[in-house]
């Protein structure tokens, strides 16, 4: 039986090349190198999951960042609690000094009574000091409870000379009080220039001391007391001579206070 050969091409004439077939049908695509392959998925189906190597530090990040929120909360909160307590302490001081008007009290050197001094011997002196101190309560609804454990100092050239207390007592509104003290100082050693400078002063008759005074003391605000709050006192004063009748010259007193 004899076989059907078709015709080949003709070959091409000399000066042409030969056309691929691809090119006259269709334009030209990018061929996928061997061994890749191009996949297309649709974009609501992608899902961001961290590979395995990756989910210990992506949950170490989301429970850093769960602390860190957390915080900012109790921050927040802790912040507001403050803010309103400021406020609510403001408010009642505000009301409190509309309603009471409060005022400062007044504290003075009466007089003085000096003993003890003896300024021609060398030996340890003995000084006695009798001061008589004026505190003056001029609120109208405002009372001063003046409690234990005061202290009164004279100084001179920041040597303490001798040390004593205030009695305790309650001092009403608008009231005056006048109290006594004794101070008593032992065995105070004075140096030749401390002795000079207190026998050419006394001779001018201008001997300076430092009175200091702190006390506890309780505000009374209707029916309500407060809580114990130290009253400090400095004094000035100066005397004409070292004796009983000691006049006083000039006294000048100032005075602060420790709330806690």
């Amino acid at each position: 039986m004899a076989e059907r050969i078709h015709p080949a091409d003709s070959p091409p004439t000399s000066g042409e090349h030969p056309t691929p077939k691809s090119a006259t049908s269709s334009p030209e695509k990018p061929v996928p190198q061997p061994g890749t392959y191009v996949i297309q998925i649709p974009k609501d189906q992608i899902y961001r999951v961290p590979p395995p190597e990756n989910a210990r530090r992506y949950e170490h990040l989301s429970k850093r960042k769960a602390r860190r929120s957390t915080c900012r909360s109790c921050c927040c909160c802790l912040l507001i609690t403050i803010l309103v307590l400021l406020l609510t302490a403001a408010i009642a001081a505000a009301v409190i000094y509309f309603v009471f008007k409060p005022e400062s009290p007044n504290y003075s050197v009466d007089n003085v009574a000096i003993r003890g001094f003896n300024l021609t011997s060398s030996s340890p002196l003995s000084p006695e000091f009798d001061v008589t101190v004026r505190a003056h309560n001029p609120n109208d609804k405002i009372g001063i409870y003046y409690e234990k454990g005061s202290s009164v100092r004279v100084y001179y050239e920041d040597i303490n000379l001798c040390t004593g207390a205030l009695p305790a007592f309650y001092q009403p509104t608008n009231n005056v009080t006048l109290f006594r003290t004794a101070l008593k100082g032992s065995t105070i050693e004075l140096t030749n220039g401390a002795l000079r400078s207190l026998s050419d002063q006394q001779n001018r008759g201008v001997v300076p001391f430092i009175l200091r005074l702190r006390v506890p003391v309780k505000i009374k605000v209707g029916s309500v007391k407060t809580w114990k709050i130290t009253v400090k006192v400095k004094c000035k004063i100066t005397v004409d001579r070292l004796a009983a009748a000691a006049r006083t010259v000039s006294k000048d007193c100032d005075y602060g206070v420790d709330l806690w």
